[in-house]
């Protein structure tokens, strides 16, 4: 007669590890304040990677190319030599607007 060693565990063994399972957070890119729509200065209009649009008149760029405006206005897009570029006009003098705080 043969005799089989068979032993039990209470528990399971470590498993072994896997190549998957973990992702990166979400950046939130993208447009931020519409064409039409009044900001002030310093207000972030597109969060982007890369120059898909390009600063125009009253526009900064931030070192992450994060385009804000300059002044208190009213948000434009367009180009200019084929880029899409994003402006901010200054308000009429006349008009008096109520910008809501975000």
């Amino acid at each position: 007669m043969r005799r089989i060693h068979l032993q039990l565990f209470a528990h399971k063994k470590g498993g072994g590890s896997t190549r998957n399972g973990r992702d990166s957070n979400p950046k939130y890119l993208g447009v931020k304040r519409y064409e039409g729509q009044v900001v002030r200065a310093g207000t972030i209009l597109v969060r982007q990677r890369g120059t898909k649009f390009h600063p125009g008149k009253h526009v900064g760029r931030g070192g992450d190319d994060t385009l804000f405006a300059l002044i208190d206005g009213v948000v434009t897009f367009g180009t200019r030599g084929g880029r899409r570029v994003v402006n901010v006009m200054p308000l009429p003098a006349d008009k008096t607007v109520q910008i809501a705080a975000d």
